[in-house]
């Protein structure tokens, strides 16, 4: 898993990353719910970065939970940034599972 980012990294990020990675640390369901918020058919390359990064950095179990009910429950986008998040984690059976439920593709299912 990994680690929250140190004091010193957080100071070096400003504006919208900073607020996704402090969101992200806190790793609440509601802050996941921000975060979660930012993956729209119009999100910005930048943006779906953002998330990528931020959701990286969630290591409560709170936070682990509510991004695979996004999984199940999300956009077609916050469903593969779910599925991407959890296979970086090891965490197959999840992802397994939505996959055979038709919510991620093949490639979505085995991308890390």
């Amino acid at each position: 898993m990994v680690k929250s980012p140190t004091n010193k990294m957080k100071s070096e990020f400003t504006g919208q990353l900073k607020m996704l990675i402090d969101k992200a640390v806190n790793g609440r369901s509601e802050d996941i719910d921000l975060i979660m918020q930012n993956l729209t058919i119009d999100a910005t390359l930048a943006m779906t970065r953002y998330v990528d990064f931020a959701l990286s950095l969630v290591d409560t179990t709170d936070g682990i939970r509510r991004i695979e009910y996004y999984l199940f429950n999300g956009t077609l986008i916050q469903r593969n940034y779910a599925s991407l998040f959890l296979n970086r984690l090891g965490e197959w059976k999840p992802v397994k599972k939505a996959y055979e439920q038709g919510l991620i593709d093949e490639i979505q299912a085995y991308s890390r």
